[in-house]
């Protein structure tokens, strides 16, 4: 399942946007090259959970070869170019002109190697206004909109994992990919330009569009939706809580028959149809509420499953961990093993296999005899 052995990465970075891009990379069979400043990707102290190492690091990192750089130095920027000489992909993240400062602007390696596919990760892109400004997923959040929809009538919410810094390294990853294909038939690469703010405004399309077209501003919902009625969560009589989704009307008649306990209820004027339900949903919610309380979670969930209603339970990290359909891949750390969630696909039936995360610099050694410089590329006096 090494379906891209062979291909040779280098990828200056740290944080989260670049490193889930090259990870995915990494896990498709490439060898990645992770560039790291003397004191390490920062990244590696975001915390130290996971038995002395970073919970972020640890995920992004595995099957990653460390080679520390100063690129401060002639020497380390000679070997840095001896590695991008022999790369199919070059990613970076750096500071914006932070790469083109250092002699490595994407457009100069291109013309020196027209198969070689660049990646720059930024904060809000590489023109307008903005261009120059860092960026941090929790500020684009805010800036893209995405706060202004999460939370509810107290106030905005952060998304609670870095979801504007994955939907960038996604998006990176599938461009890559591309990129990958079209170069198998033209022979030539291209640079590819990634923001965090513009992978994330991607995904505001629908609230962009349900503003721009209709006027309609989306209200912060909560765990509630804003448009349909039943769906939200409700507490359940053991403390547990459920969110339930009712999707059309004969959803509506069985939730209130079979869950419920009430059939009338399908046909009460102010919850004939989702309209009105959704004009009515405080009276709604407070009678869903009081049925679902009357038992507890477990037997909620059994009613709600023979009436074929689609439901969650509203999941603690506890629940998740102990959680039934979980699937687990382990991976080598300097600090030990660890298990880890597995990846959302599989591949005819299995899961990939995944390298080791990497110590700092463990890699650099290696590698630098690996690239030396030969004795006729050794200039003459």
């Amino acid at each position: 399942m090494a379906d891209l052995s062979g291909l040779f990465v280098v990828s200056i970075e740290q944080a989260v946007a670049a490193p889930y891009l090259s990870s995915r990379l990494a896990e498709a069979g490439a060898r990645v090259i992770k560039v790291e400043r003397p004191e390490g990707d920062f990244a590696r102290g975001y915390d130290q959970l996971v038995h002395g190492e970073s919970a972020y690091f640890v995920w992004l990192n595995r099957g990653k070869e460390s080679v520390r750089l100063d690129l401060r130095t002639p020497e380390d920027k000679a070997l840095l170019s001896r590695l991008i000489a022999r790369a199919d992909v070059f990613i970076q993240n750096l500071a914006p002109g932070a790469i083109d400062r250092l002699g490595f602007a994407p457009d100069r390696l291109r013309a020196e190697n027209p198969r070689l596919i660049t990646v720059s990760i930024s904060g809000y892109g590489e023109d307008g206004p903005m261009a120059d400004r860092k960026a941090y997923d929790l500020l684009v959040q805010a800036e893209s909109g995405l706060s202004a929809i999460t939370g509810n009538e107290a106030g905005p919410a952060r998304v609670g994992v870095s979801v504007c810094d994955i939907a960038c390294g996604m998006t990176a990853y599938q461009s890559v990919l591309e990129a990958l294909v079209a170069r198998s038939t033209t022979g030539r690469g291209r640079h590819l330009s990634v923001s965090l703010f513009h992978a994330l405004a991607d995904w505001m399309n629908v609230p962009y569009l349900q503003y721009a077209y209709g006027g309609k501003i989306p209200e912060r919902a909560g765990l509630s939706h804003p448009t349909i009625a039943p769906y939200g969560v409700f507490s359940c009589a053991d403390g547990g809580e459920i969110l339930l989704a009712i999707q059309n009307e004969r959803e509506w008649a069985r939730l209130c028959a079979d869950v419920l306990g009430d059939a009338g209820l399908a046909t009460d004027p102010r919850f004939s149809s989702n309209a009105r339900r959704v004009e009515n949903r405080q009276a709604l919610d407070t009678l869903v509420s009081a049925a679902l309380a009357r038992h507890d979670r477990s037997e909620v969930a059994r009613l709600l499953t023979e009436a074929a209603i689609a439901f969650g339970q509203v999941s603690t990290m506890a629940d998740l961990a102990a959680h039934p359909q979980n699937r687990f891949v382990e991976v080598e750390t300097p600090t030990g093993p660890v298990r880890l969630l597995a990846p959302g696909t599989r591949i005819d039936g299995t899961t990939r296999t995944f390298g080791p995360v990497p110590a700092l610099g463990e890699h650099t050694d290696a590698v630098r005899r690996e690239f030396s410089q030969t004795e006729e590329e050794t200039p003459k006096d």
